[in-house]
Formats: C-alpha cells, sequence, structure tokens
C-alpha cells in the first residue's frame, strides 16, 4: 500500500495543483465553478494529513456500500492520518464545495495537536458524514473564507496561530452539528440498537463464544457496516450508554439466568460467557446491579 509522507506528494499523485504552504492546502469552487478534479481512480492509499472537504455533487449519485446519499445540500466528511482511502471512476467527482488537507505536524507545539485526537468523527466512513442545514453550511464556510484569507495573503508570524483558531473554531462547530445530526435520526439510533443486540444474539447463538470468546466491539460494527467509533457515539448520544456498557448489559442478563442453576459455579459461570478471569466478571456484574454475583444468588434462593 502506498503511504504519503508529505502534503505536496499526495496532491501530486491526486494530480491537484501545487499547495502555498508545504503542510496546508485549500481548494474551494467559486461562483459556478467547481473543486479540482482528483485523479478518477485509486488503490488503497494512506497519508500523514488529516482532510475537511464539503461536498456538494452537482451531478449523478455517490454511493457508499449498498446506500446512496444525497449530498446536494453539503456534506462533511472527516478524515484523518493514517486512513485507508481508496475510490474507483463510479464517484462522480463533479462538487462544489471546499477541501481542506492539512499535514500532522502542522499541528504540533499548539494545544489543537491534542484536541484533534478527541473529535471522533475522524473515524467514522465516509457514510457517516455529516450533514448540514443550509445554516450550518454558512457558518462552516464563512470560517473556511477566513482560513483561506490567511492562506493565500503574505503570511506572517500571526497567520498560522490565526488559521489554528479558525481551525479549532470548525471542528467545534462540526462536534454541536453532529450531535443535532444524532438527536435527528432516532429513528436510526434506535435500529442501530436493534441490529448491536442481534448480532450479539446471533453471535451466542451460533456457538462462536466458546471459540473465540467475547466479540469485540470493532467485530460487531464490521458486521454492521458502520464504523466502531460511529456506532458508539450514536448508543452514546441516544440511549445515554456506549456500545461497550451495552454489551455487558447483554452479558449480565446472560449472567442471571446461568446464576439461577445452582450446580454451576460463579467460575463456571463467568468462563462460559467468555470472561477470561472469573474476578473480572464479578466486578462488572457488580458495577452493573449494585450486588457482587454471590449476593445476586444468595438474594434469588430467599425469595424462592
Amino acid at each position: 500500500m502506498k503511504h504519503f509522507k508529505t502534503l505536496s506528494a499526495y496532491l501530486d499523485y491526486l494530480k491537484l495543483p501545487s499547495p502555498e504552504h508545504p503542510m496546508l492546502s485549500i481548494f474551494t469552487s467559486k461562483g459556478d465553478g467547481f473543486l479540482p478534479c482528483p485523479r478518477e481512480s485509486s488503490p488503497p492509499i494512506t497519508t500523514d494529513c488529516y482532510s475537511i472537504s464539503l461536498k456538494k455533487f452537482v451531478k449523478g449519485d455517490l454511493n457508499y456500500g449498498r446506500t446512496k446519499y444525497d449530498f446536494t445540500n453539503g456534506a462533511l466528511i472527516f478524515i484523518a492520518p493514517k486512513q485507508v482511502l481508496q475510490w474507483d471512476n463510479s464517484v462522480v467527482f463533479k462538487q462544489k464545495g471546499f477541501s481542506i488537507n492539512v499535514h500532522e505536524d502542522f499541528f504540533k507545539g499548539t494545544e489543537l495537536a491534542h484536541q484533534i485526537k478527541k473529535y471522533g468523527f475522524f473515524a467514522y466512513s465516509a457514510n457517516e458524514a455529516l450533514h448540514l442545514s443550509p445554516k450550518e453550511e454558512r457558518q462552516i464556510e464563512a470560517l473556511v473564507k477566513n482560513i483561506e484569507i490567511e492562506y493565500q495573503n503574505n503570511q506572517d508570524e500571526f497567520s498560522k496561530d490565526i488559521i489554528i483558531s479558525q481551525l479549532s473554531t470548525l471542528l467545534k462547530y462540526a462536534n454541536r452539528f453532529y450531535e443535532r445530526q444524532f438527536l435527528n435520526r432516532k429513528e436510526l439510533s434506535n435500529s442501530l440498537l436493534e441490529q448491536f443486540n442481534k448480532q450479539l444474539t446471533d453471535y451466542f447463538e451460533s456457538g462462536l463464544l466458546h471459540e473465540n470468546g467475547i466479540p469485540s466491539i470493532a467485530e460487531i460494527a464490521t458486521k454492521m457496516s458502520v464504523s466502531k467509533r460511529y456506532l458508539s457515539d450514536t448508543l452514546k448520544i441516544e440511549t445515554g450508554k456506549t456500545t461497550t456498557e451495552h454489551l455487558q448489559l447483554y452479558l449480565i442478563d446472560l449472567a442471571k439466568n446461568s446464576l439461577l442453576k445452582p450446580n454451576k459455579s460463579i467460575a463456571e459461570v463467568a468462563y462460559e460467557l467468555g470472561f477470561e478471569y472469573p474476578q473480572y466478571f464479578s466486578r462488572v456484574f457488580k458495577k452493573k446491579e449494585g450486588i457482587s454475583p454471590t449476593k445476586y444468588r444468595e438474594l434469588y434462593k430467599m425469595n424462592e
């Protein structure tokens, strides 16, 4: 897999104009014009750059996986360094909007270097893009215009600080708008929770638990065709619980039934559910139920 260490090498590969700054590039569509068209297709590649782009397709449809997405109102897509990129000529590149590429070294020595790693949407898939309302789109475009002014003008000692500040503000707005999107898509959130629980049920009923142990969140997300981070963030906003917490609750429900079988020890129940250490199982159980597995069994016997 080809990896591009510099922004210039990456843009040259895309057949796009060279950047004005060695670690920063900005492309925007002007008036009736369109964004520069990169190469039509590419095998898997990676870069050392962050990418933030607003896509407004004006001709044709864009498909990711089995779903068709309407990007005519504008969608923000975020790509992190080392993220695998691949596309083919079925993607329509005739589009408006903007594209910002920033080498990760541009942030070194700034507060944003640490903050940017906390924004989960850089780990989302393309089909989990942020769909903007017209008002939100105007707010984002105003920030990008300010960044472009600093980028195009003769840069001085203040330019980098101003650009970093504007990028930080843009990411904060994106975080806010994503929360709005999660809340506006409650049906999707409920559907994801149902799919998540179904994946767990299928996994446990298949007997894979004894062969492979407790499934990872990444494995479940892959089977659901969503990114691990997007799944967790969606469920967290809607239910107040992360995917790990939902998995633990599912395991605890199974444990309750097994604990009521008098011929099984606490350790046997833990091993059957895929816990490598019974002590860890007991800690998780107590954290979720407020009492230990032993106490739970005793209380049930008292109520018989």
